[in-house]
């Protein structure tokens, strides 16, 4: 029987989508084969690459009505939760910046090279942001961690250039950066919940606005918005927040379904996964398959494959009780910033001391190529539960 006090399953799906993200990340696209990775633009369809984001997406979203009800029922007032939103969306966004702008260093104008910045950049993230133990009985300590951090980035922030014209050469938004999306859409979502508490019908009118904003973006229809897009357009486009939202529905829709028969559960979040599964693919001619261009029907099947996988794993680890089959996911789950942050600081560390520890990328056949990135993956998992045992873990 399910344990009504924890579920599992979210910290479980969350880990297993960064293990799939890490390693569709370091696959070698030229030999991995076509449903593995993204679909071009041009070309309509979706590969696993093409739901691993927005399956943690969805997932972020059925976290929300957990997490705060623990905040709500412990009296945080408005103020307080108000905060921890801004707090959590302005540090998503400018870590998410941050990354965007490593691949744009030019080393000569810049004075350093691009994986020396990219790696002081990351270490001040892990400086300012590490959820430092005993922080309380180390106030100096950890205040100098954090301004040592806040002089890193001053420094990095200055000296960068990227020698194009955008923006005279200095750091651009663009798109906001993986993180960067996650945090608009953690923003609309989460404030969604704060004003719309447990009432689904609330919440499912809040998903149809950004549903709306979806169509009519994609339609161009929002284009006189462009003037505000530059800061808002992960927000107009609605696709992200899309998504997150109709997490949020379903992590509502599990937190009333949890007292009663968890046969319920499995029938429900199975049900609207074969529901969304078959809308999407219906929809395909109205609306083409791209991941790309964020369609409706790659967002509608995105989130049917995300409510069947989770009804999948709900029963495994929160009914039939069977989590040491997948507990090798939980760290990474509980902690998918640090996970996705190290590994980061990784490829950078590699790329920049030339070690050929990524040799299988280089290789032509399909077998080394996909077990070496499947083997990084999991080493990448191992890597977070090292750090979590020496007290280095970022919370935001």
């Amino acid at each position: 029987m399910p344990n009504n006090n924890r579920i599992y399953s979210l910290d479980i799906m969350r880990g297993l989508t960064l293990l799939l993200m890490l390693f569709v990340n370091d696959l070698n696209m030229q030999i991995a084969p076509s449903w593995l990775s993204h679909i071009p633009a041009d070309n309509y369809g979706m590969g696993l690459a093409g739901w691993v984001f927005p399956g943690f997406l969805f997932i972020v979203g059925m976290a929300i009505p957990f997490a705060f009800s623990k905040r709500f029922s412990r009296g945080d007032s408005l103020y307080d939760i108000s905060r921890h939103i801004v707090t959590r969306t302005v540090s998503l966004l400018i870590i998410g910046v941050l990354m965007l702008n490593t691949g744009r260093v030019d080393p000569e104008l810049t004075g350093m090279g691009k994986n020396l910045w990219a790696l002081l950049m990351y270490i001040a993230v892990f400086l300012f942001w590490n959820d430092y133990r005993d922080k309380d009985k180390r106030i100096f300590t950890v205040t100098g961690l954090k301004l040592a951090a806040l002089a890193i980035f001053i420094i990095l922030i200055f000296k960068f250039r990227s020698g194009e014209p955008e923006n005279n050469g200095s750091l651009i938004i663009g798109w906001w950066g993986i993180l960067g999306l996650i945090g608009w859409s953690y923003l609309v979502s989460a404030y969604t919940y704060v004003l719309c508490r447990d009432s689904i019908l609330k919440i499912i009118l809040v998903t149809l606005l950004f549903f709306t904003l979806n169509i009519l973006s994609g339609l161009k229809l929002l284009d006189f918005l462009n003037p505000v897009k530059p800061i808002l357009g992960v927000v107009i486009d609605g696709s992200n927040p899309l998504i997150v939202l109709t997490g949020l529905t379903g992590g509502v829709i599990l937190k009333k379904l949890l007292s009663s028969d968890y046969r319920k559960v499995i029938f429900v979040f199975f049900g609207l996964g074969l529901f969304f599964l078959i809308s999407g693919f219906l929809l395909r001619n109205l609306f083409v398959i791209s991941n790309i261009k964020t369609t409706l029907s790659w967002y509608i099947i995105c989130t049917g494959i995300s409510y069947i996988v989770f009804t999948l794993i709900y029963r495994i680890t929160d009914v039939i009780d069977k989590k040491n089959r997948a507990k090798f996911l939980k760290p990474a789950g509980e902690n998918s910033l640090t996970t996705y942050l190290a590994t980061n600081i990784l490829y950078h560390l590699i790329w920049m001391t030339g070690v050929p520890i990524l040799i299988y990328k280089t290789s032509s056949e399909l077998f080394i190529v996909i077990t070496g990135s499947l083997i990084w993956a999991l080493l990448m998992l191992g890597l977070t539960i090292l750090l979590v045992r020496y007290g280095i873990r970022l919370r935001i």
